[in-house]
């Protein structure tokens, strides 16, 4: 009996650092799990096969900053240079040239949309498509991109503009920019536009009404350039929009990104009949 009462001392003492030992390995391995999980995570973000090879930042905001009243009632376009955008690399680009695909130059609606738009349209029409989408980027913006690839690489048949958006802070400004944007394309290449829907659900009604009185303000120069312009197509989401029983609210997410997958399906199904019919 006393031998065993010696040895049970003895045995706590080695057993503190064998306690110690499972604890510390305890949380070594917490430590690399958690490592792991998050470099696979950022793996899971260059490997998403919903997305391309374009280049997407996964930081930063769709949103754009804004400060108002502005001029037109809607504001004044904050910093947009940092944020989301996806633009497709040299290789892809010269690829969709060489099969004859389309060129799309987008705002964040674009960038939260193309990967789905890109999958659907290689289902049904075979094309490929690359871009040049940016989160913030006015048609001014989008139209020096376009105009750079133009320089570097050409332009295919088909090109898609889908800005204005950002435009209703400076309405008046846009009408020029899609004119520029038809000289760089030229007479014998469709330009398809998507006109706009801005009513941002969490502003004042006065900022609400700015922003559709500015949208039909877009519009409405896009349908004039149209009329000068037979190689310009509309493609009609504001009508899309205003056209559905409950109006836009199924659609939009906060009165201008759309809902997925209910908003983003229905412009890109937009988007890829207009070029389906061409």
């Amino acid at each position: 009996m006393l031998h065993q009462v010696r040895e049970q001392p003895g045995h706590a003492q080695h057993g503190k650092p064998s306690a110690l030992r499972a604890f510390l390995g305890s949380v070594v391995a917490i430590v690399v799990t958690l490592l792991v999980v998050a470099l696979l995570g950022g793996v899971l973000v260059v490997l998403d096969p919903r997305s391309t090879s374009a280049d997407t930042t996964v930081g930063g905001s769709y949103s754009v900053p804004s400060s108002g009243p502005g001029r037109y009632g809607s504001g004044t376009l904050g910093p947009w240079q940092k944020l989301i955008h996806r633009i497709s690399p040299e290789d892809q680009i010269r690829e969709v040239l060489a099969f004859d695909g389309v060129f799309m130059f987008g705002d964040s609606i674009a960038v939260q949309d193309s990967s789905a738009l890109e999958r659907l349209l290689a289902d049904r029409t075979g094309d490929s498509i690359a871009f040049h989408d940016w989160s913030g980027q006015s048609a001014s913006a989008a139209v020096d991109a376009l105009e750079e690839w133009s320089r570097s690489y050409g332009l295919p048949r088909r090109i898609v503009m889908a800005v204005g958006t950002n435009d209703i802070f400076d309405p008046p400004a846009f009408a020029a920019q899609v004119e520029r944007a038809l000289r760089i394309a030229g007479p014998d290449r469709t330009v398809y536009w998507v006109n706009v829907y801005v009513d941002r659900t969490k502003h004042p009604a006065a900022v609400r009404d700015a922003d559709l009185a500015n949208s039909a303000w877009i519009n409405q120069q896009l349908q004039d350039a149209a009329l000068r312009h037979p190689n310009l197509r509309i493609i009609d989401w504001s009508g899309f929009l205003m056209s559905r029983p409950n109006r836009p609210a199924q659609y939009l997410r906060d009165g201008v990104h759309t809902s997925q997958p209910v908003g983003g399906s229905a412009r890109n199904e937009l988007i890829a009949d207009a070029i389906q019919t061409r």
